[in-house]
């Protein structure tokens, strides 16, 4: 059976939807149930988990104790109206996500009806064709308007009477004669929200530079500040375009590892530190922060002529200097440490090896028949 999924909301028909949320490939900021397979007295808790479009995601309460399972789409409480939405999670690991947010189980929660029927998932579906031809139409309203604000998401309410309109702004905008165009336009009633550019991001997903999906349309809910301090401590290029993301902004991967690199260099010498040896000043120039070596040139300005020098040896010649004493040179012996890092006497092999090949093929290409005649001519003159 084909499956026609729309990645904003998920599967179009309740047969897609059966099929495809048990392999959690049609939605975003999933959460793998690993309690699935327990009995269902085990998992009873009458809070749901729902999603609605992008990583739209709120609970419910099932007050009718309607049996539900992850993929069944259903009618919930709105203001005014009703929403359709489609269940994410079930069972005792909603309570986990609770303790995430920070939700205490006691709240009010909206309730669930009952499922969707086949001519409210008719009215859903004509609510999300509506959506693409809104966005396009605000975004030129709002433009007509001269409001500095970036509208960049349009999610209809499951029974098409209320929008949500979301929106990019730098400042405060009023939007009070917008509203007024947009309720008479549309013939619904509007709500405005305004988000991030990472949440943003989140929402219309894509593909990172890492070749994944966004890790803000998989599981980022809370966003940190991320700043220059995280690539400079990494040794990474200060490149705009190669550090932001989609959204414009410094990527979020940029944190995950930013702790182990700052253990990691907790023992480290201070990089601004001139190394002086009998042979003239080093200056510091990169480092290798887990196969703890530090590079230096002669030249400040200049990154020719690298010398590997290990951690230990460094704060050798920093304690020596500060005596008053000049050691010799940096290392001992550079080139071995040099040659293991970057493996130039491997390369050299192999580069001459190919040489040798490629020099061989061609001889027997120009002389096919050079080594047949050759032995031709011994034979005669035996």
């Amino acid at each position: 059976m084909a499956c026609n999924i729309d990645y904003t909301r998920g599967c179009n028909t309740l047969e897609d939807n059966k099929i495809n949320c048990s392999t959690r490939i049609c939605s975003k900021l999933i959460v793998y149930d690993w309690l699935f397979d327990l009995p269902e007295a085990s998992q009873s808790l009458d809070i749901v988990e729902l999603r609605f479009k992008n990583t739209r995601k709120e609970f419910y309460r099932n007050v009718n104790g309607i049996t539900l399972k992850i993929g069944d789409v259903v009618a919930v409480e709105a203001s005014p109206g009703h929403d359709i939405g489609t269940v994410s999670l079930t069972g005792q690991l909603v309570l986990a996500q609770l303790r995430k947010y920070k939700i205490s189980y006691d709240t009010e929660f909206k309730k669930i009806y009952r499922k969707a029927k086949p001519a409210d998932v008719e009215k859903w579906k004509n609510a999300i064709a509506q959506e693409p031809r809104t966005m396009l139409r605000a975004r030129q309203i709002a433009e007509d308007l001269k409001l500095n604000m970036k509208i960049g998401d349009v999610e209809y309410q499951g029974d098409g009477t209320k929008a949500i309109f979301y929106y990019i702004a730098d400042e405060r905008v009023d939007f009070r004669e917008l509203i007024k165009i947009f309720a008479e336009k549309f013939k619904v009633r509007i709500e405005m929200k305004q988000i991030g550019a990472r949440q943003e991001a989140g929402r219309i997903g894509g593909i990172g530079s890492c070749g994944r999906e966004l890790c803000c349309s998989t599981w980022i809910t809370n966003f940190v500040s991320v700043t220059t301090i995280s690539a400079k401590l990494q040794e990474l290029s200060l490149n705009p375009q190669k550090l932001a993301g989609q959204c414009s902004k410094l990527k979020c991967c940029l944190n995950y590892e930013f702790d182990s690199y700052v253990d990691a260099q907790k023992d480290f010498p201070d990089t601004s530190i001139v190394l002086e040896t009998k042979k003239g000043k080093a200056y510091h120039q990169k480092t290798d922060i887990y196969k703890r070596i530090m590079w230096f040139s002669a030249s400040e300005n200049s990154s020719m002529n690298l010398t590997a020098v290990d951690i230990d040896r460094v704060k050798e010649i920093i304690s020596s200097n500060k005596k008053g004493i000049i050691v010799e040179q940096l290392t001992e012996n550079t080139e071995p440490l040099l040659n293991d890092i970057l493996g130039y006497e491997d390369l050299d092999k192999n580069v001459k090896a190919m040489n040798k090949n490629s020099l061989n093929r061609k001889r027997k290409k120009k002389h096919p028949h050079k080594r047949g005649q050759d032995q031709t001519k011994l034979v005669k003159k035996e």
